[in-house]
């Protein structure tokens, strides 16, 4: 079984590899007498060596404790080419365990870098070399998969150039690699949000602000015991947004000439921030979505979150320099950089938006909502699979105007299918889950200019399967906010650890994915990519591994479990996979299912 030789691989696989040198910046003191570099060098080639060690990192006059890969935060760019195989030696210098994960990359699942799951990871002092051969091109990045080490630093790009003639023409290609930084260890963070989830929120409303709420609105929030703007769990009260690692007062910039077509690759390597993206004065044409090519689309903002990559294509006009603004999805905050046609040239930055806030919809309430790429209230979908949607509950207006919340429960588990463990670990039910991945994300649905959803993308190259699923299986997103505690079907990962998800080798299953929270979920699968059920049709489904599962909503796609093995599967807010948003996926090995 996969369960038996992944238990061996833990036991037995060798850590040894060839030793080699630890760098001047790695040995042990030196290290703390300067800050970590902000930014990024580039490796490549057929022998990559990346070695891991700690030390300061000063954004902006704030300083923290980080850790870095090759001496700087984000770590190097990894550059790879489609056709090769690849050989990373891993040297760790820190005291604890870590481990690299090749995010979206498609990968043997003993080189997937997940410690527990796939390999027994990388001990302190330790090393080990991950080789795999290079079967695809685009955007992805890499990151730790130990503890909450990412959220100090352990990450960076990955790009892979294609074996043959790119499909995207530019005059210039760059990386935009979008996180965080706090001085705040984030074992402290992640005390804070189990004592009080909202401990970051500063965006709380009061009597006396100016969010546009009626009193009956008010008072529906404060008898549901909840706030229309918790939006995000750790804000801009900690964090410093940064671009390629730098913070928006540090001076991010691209060099251009003016009319040259300019390659962004925009990479979410946060932690925990979802961003909406835009450049004032300049449209921008996304050209692919987690590494793999679309049709072109033109948008003005988009929303990127946590672990997806897009490029865009942008072509600067006669403008000295344009803004790129990545707002935070709460707007507590932003990461900037700046297209210049010279050296420190600057554009005007516009100001913070006003929060955006909740609504009915991100309850589960959006009883107008239609599902036009999948399947809702018992509708057929284009590829003929049907499936039933959850009762309504009965709702009214107040005499104020507001929603009457009265005689409804928003913790009406009957509303659940019975795989769903009920429980301290859910405090919320959405009562109506239509599919909302024609929604451009919290923040974008009332401005005034175009912008992107899933319904949007349709895939440049014809999908792979076309095979109509042969069942269905759905997965409720599920937690407690107040008690801070994240799983899917109600049960943790401590819990299901020894019962995964199972797939049979080269299975086609259309995957539901329900959340019954407040709060958008980027769902990410290791080791396949999936089609997005989003009305594209069935031979060009936009292709991603990982997807935005709007609060109170659903969303769908089909999967091809053709890579055999043990693979993580969760949400990739890292404080919600720590805390239990986690699952193991095993695709059986051909001679396993034939058994």
């Amino acid at each position: 079984m996969v369960e038996l030789d992944r238990r061996g691989i833990l036991g037995g696989l060798a850590l040894a590899g060839t030793a080699f040198a630890v760098p001047r910046w790695a040995q042990g003191a030196s290290l703390h007498d300067s800050a970590i570099r902000p930014g990024f060098d580039e490796v490549g080639g057929a022998v990559i060596d990346l070695t891991i060690g700690r030390g300061p990192s000063i954004v902006q006059g704030r300083r923290g404790h980080a850790t870095a890969v090759n001496g700087t935060v984000p770590g190097p760019l990894v550059r790879l080419r489609e056709g090769q195989t690849a050989t990373l030696n891993i040297r760790n210098t820190l005291d604890a365990e870590t481990s690299i994960h090749w995010h979206g990359l498609l990968v043997p699942f003993q080189m997937d870098g997940v410690p527990g799951v796939s390999f027994p990871g990388i001990p302190a002092g330790g090393h080990f070399t991950a080789t795999f051969p290079v079967r695809q091109a685009g955007t992805y990045w890499w990151h730790s998969h130990s503890g909450l080490q990412e959220q100090t630093g352990h990450y960076g790009p990955l790009v892979i150039d294609p074996a043959g003639t790119d499909p995207v023409a530019a005059d210039r290609d760059y990386v935009l690699l979008l996180s965080e930084f706090t001085p705040m260890h984030p074992h402290t963070i992640f005390e804070k949000l189990k004592k009080g989830e909202h401990y970051f929120n500063y965006q709380v409303p009061t009597w006396t602000d100016r969010y546009p709420l009626t009193g009956a609105q008010r008072r529906m929030w404060a008898r549901m015991r909840m706030m229309p703007t918790d939006i995000s769990d750790v804000t801009g009260s900690t964090y410093t947004y940064l671009a390629n690692g730098r913070g928006p007062l540090e001076g991010m910039e691209y060099l251009f000439q003016p009319g040259e077509r300019i390659r962004l690759r925009i990479i979410n390597g946060s932690a925990m921030t979802f961003f909406n993206l835009r450049i004032p004065g300049l449209p921008m044409t996304v050209v692919a979505a987690d590494g793999q090519n679309v049709r072109p689309v033109e948008v003005d903002e988009f929303q990127i979150g946590v672990a997806e990559t897009y490029d865009v294509i942008v072509e600067p006009g006669q403008s000295p320099a344009y803004s790129i603004v990545a707002e935070a999805m709460d707007r507590s905050g932003m990461a900037l950089a700046t297209l210049a046609s010279h050296p420190g040239a600057r554009a005007t930055v516009p100001p913070l938006r006003d929060p955006p806030l909740l609504t009915m919809a991100d309850m589960g309430m959006n009883h107008g909502g239609m599902n036009h790429g999948g399947m809702n209230h018992g509708a057929m979908d284009h590829d003929g699979m049907a499936m039933d949607s959850p009762s309504e509950g009965a709702m009214k207006m107040d005499e104020g105007g507001g929603m009457d919340m009265s005689g409804m429960s928003m913790r009406d588990t009957s509303l659940l299918p019975p795989d769903v463990s009920v429980g301290p670990g859910i405090d919320m039910v959405s009562m109506s889950p239509v599919d909302r991945m024609g929604d451009p994300g919290i923040g974008l649905d009332k401005v005034a200019h175009r912008t992107l959803d899933y319904r949007k993308l349709v895939a440049l190259e014809p999908n792979p399967d076309t095979r109509v699923p042969s069942r269905l299986l759905e997965l409720h997103l599920t937690g407690n906010m107040e008690r801070y505690m994240w799983s899917f079907d109600g049960k943790k990962f401590s819990a299901v650890s020894d019962e995964p998800i199972r797939f049979a080798n080269n299975e086609r299953v259309r995957v539901r994915l329900v959340n019954d929270t407040m709060m958008a979920h980027p769902i990410h699968l290791h080791g396949h990519f999936f089609e997005l059920v989003n009305g594209a049709g069935g031979t060009h489904r936009p292709r991603k591994h990982t997807v935005i599962v709007q609060p109170g909503g659903s969303a769908q796609f089909d999967l091809t479990a053709n890579e055999p093995g043990d693979w993580a599967f969760h949400c990739h807010l890292l404080y919600h996979m720590h805390a239990g948003m986690f699952q193991i996926v095993t695709v059986v090995p051909p001679a396993e299912d034939a058994a």
